[in-house]
């Protein structure tokens, strides 16, 4: 397969997010959401192979190229799986879903209580026994030495962006919290001198809440 084929079977998708695919993390028999989906660039793969892709983002006009994306792709798509929302509150059914796609969304909290918020709503909807890709700005390798304070979590990162940062303790909490376990050990991609992206790949357990 060539570079321009390639390009149009996985488009500009995120490469942490390719890796979970190439694992054999999702499978076609799954109703995956994307968080966050934009026009969709996560989506493009799974539209091509027949995946049951859904998305939400604030963003009316993204949504809808999202649909303009998908009617091209699978001219029989439901476009309805694509809508408009937010993570805080997610438009969706609990349990709904069997893997959520939450890729550079929550580190848009504007504090510890909205990121919490919108963390167990990625949970809510998520089925038990559901995968939870979460990928978001953290604390790893000491970024946050040069990071002034903004406040509630909110940083004001090396590289000029202002995000909330997912500490290990609050993500450890959440974790106590939420009835979530790791599938794979967690990582943190350094940008030297200028952010930490972590990528978090959770599964969804059956105790209560």
């Amino acid at each position: 397969m060539g570079i321009e084929d390639l390009n149009k079977l996985i488009g500009t998708i995120d490469i942490y997010l390719l890796d979970q695919i190439l694992k054999g993390r999702f499978t076609k028999d799954m109703n995956i959401l994307d968080v966050g989906c934009g026009e969709g660039r996560n989506t493009i793969y799974f539209l091509r192979e027949g995946y049951k892709i859904f998305g939400i983002d604030p963003n009316p006009i993204a949504i809808q190229m999202a649909r303009i994306y998908a009617k091209t792709i699978q001219p029989s798509y439901d476009l309805l799986r694509f809508q408009e929302g937010n993570a805080q509150e997610i438009p969706f059914h609990e349990a709904a879903f069997d893997a959520v796609i939450s890729s550079a969304v929550l580190h848009f909290a504007q504090s510890e209580e909205e990121f919490i918020q919108m963390f167990a709503e990625h949970v809510r909807i998520l089925k038990p026994g559901g995968v939870f890709f979460l990928r978001m700005c953290t604390d790893a390798g000491g970024i946050l030495a040069n990071a002034p304070h903004l406040g509630d979590g909110v940083y004001v990162l090396p590289d000029g962006s202002e995000r909330f940062i997912l500490k290990e303790s609050l993500l450890n909490s959440l974790l106590e919290k939420f009835p979530l376990s790791y599938l794979e050990p967690p990582k943190s991609v350094l940008v030297h001198g200028q952010r930490a992206m972590g990528v978090f790949v959770l599964e969804k357990g059956y105790r209560l809440i």
